[in-house]
């Protein structure tokens, strides 16, 4: 069930490509941020549970570079000490402050008033009224290095000032950003293997894991080591000989990789697939779900047209239950791990409609398509779906497609 969609109007321009969408722990935030280096960011409404509709927009003061782009690839919230809310982005902190501002520099409608005109001063009275937000930079860690920012988290030694015996000015809390992972190779032409995800376990702030474009995840574990070089756990599927293709490494480098709110498994994304990991077995996957399987006769024309590049996120629902991850043609698939059960929906303005229900798609490969179906011939590859974000708690989820942003949650009778 459709419960919100937002657009920006008009004729919409590549700054407009939504790059992350992110929940906060509550789930009464949700944020998002687009190519044009800004972040947007909707507040729940305190009337109905059943709407997110209040939306405040920042510009970021993003890092001026030749070789980097503006753009706003992750965010991550931070859990909520006080009653600032904190989130961390590819370009660096902000704090998020409800207050007042100007209030002596705009009338009774709230429009800004001719400086020049201003002869005496308003002492503030305190009045119910809707709160208004206002963005900070807090933090930003700069010149870590030159290369792009695949991923972001967030562990337990950035909110405290000496869990780990680190001084106040420690490299954790000071602007500049020690390694602990490099796999850069001292001979860039010998260069194998880049690191496409990483995260740290929801509750042991010690232990992280990453993925490489190779199709392998390793955790590590910083009581081991300071320098992260050597590895606790490898996680690998060995490859079926019968199916190795040209296009084998590419379709294996993940995506995306994320522990369960357990922390017992980890879920990994690459090009076809979604992959769930039992930290205690890391010869093979316990769970392989194929995602469009139907598109691997089309690897061709995807690596043609770029798309076989394409970097898709998957996500857990509040009870590690569920999956859910993105496609093509704006479609989005869900697998739930208990019943084994699948199915495919898509995100469009034809069923943005309050309330409008989602009906089940299905993709047809040869033969006789039905009426309800569409051929994979026909499938829009320059609609997708790359992120998504599912609330906490509830069965609340945001899918952003291109410069749009929908709402869903389960039907309410």
């Amino acid at each position: 069930e459709c419960v919100g969609f937002t657009r920006k109007e008009g004729a919409w321009v590549k700054a407009d490509i939504n790059l992350s969408v992110e929940f906060n722990h509550t789930g009464e935030l949700l944020a998002t941020g687009d190519k044009g280096g800004r972040v947007v960011i909707f507040q729940r409404s305190r009337r109905s549970k059943n709407q997110v509709h209040r939306r405040g927009e920042y510009n970021f003061d993003y890092l001026k570079s030749l070789e980097i782009e503006e753009k706003i690839n992750k965010i991550r919230w931070l859990p909520q000490q006080n009653a600032a809310y904190f989130l961390l982005s590819t370009n660096g902190t902000w704090s998020v402050i409800r207050g007042q501002k100007g209030y002596n520099l705009k009338d009774e409608e709230g429009r800004l008033r001719d400086p020049a005109t201003i002869t005496t001063l308003r002492v503030p009275v305190l009045r119910p009224m809707d709160l208004m937000v206002e963005a900070t930079p807090r933090r930003v860690f700069a010149n870590a290095h030159t290369y792009h920012i695949n991923s972001i988290s967030v562990t337990a030694v950035l909110l405290r000032i000496t869990p780990a015996g680190l001084p106040p000015s420690g490299p954790f809390l000071d602007s500049s950003v020690p390694d602990i992972v490099d796999i850069k190779p001292a001979n860039m032409e010998e260069l194998t293997e880049v690191i496409t995800a990483a995260e740290f376990h929801p509750h042991h702030c010690n232990t992280f894991v990453y993925s490489s474009s190779k199709g392998t995840i390793r955790l590590c574990d910083m009581r081991a080591s300071a320098l992260c070089d050597r590895h606790t756990k490898f996680f690998e599927e060995p490859e079926d000989p019968s199916n190795r293709s040209f296009f084998s490494e590419i379709i294996s480098s993940i995506s995306d990789v994320k522990f369960s709110h357990s922390g017992r498994y980890i879920m990994t994304r690459d090009y076809l697939t979604v992959k769930v990991w039992d930290l205690n077995m890391e010869n093979r996957p316990i769970e392989t779900y194929q995602v469009h399987d139907y598109l691997r006769s089309k690897l061709c024309s995807l690596y043609e047209n770029d798309c076989i590049f394409d970097k898709f996120e998957c996500v857990w629902n509040g009870s590690d239950s569920v999956i859910m991850t993105g496609s093509y043609n704006n479609f989005f698939r869900m697998f739930d791990r208990n019943t084994k059960r699948d199915v495919t929906l898509e995100a469009s303005r034809e069923n943005s409609k309050p309330r409008a229900i989602l009906k089940p798609r299905k993709v047809c490969v040869g033969g006789k398509r039905r009426k309800d179906e569409i051929s994979v011939d026909s499938l829009d590859f320059s609609k997708k779906i790359l992120h998504t974000a599912w609330h906490p708690s509830e069965n609340i989820i945001a899918v952003a497609a291109t410069n749009n942003l929908y709402i869903f949650q389960d039907k309410v009778n």
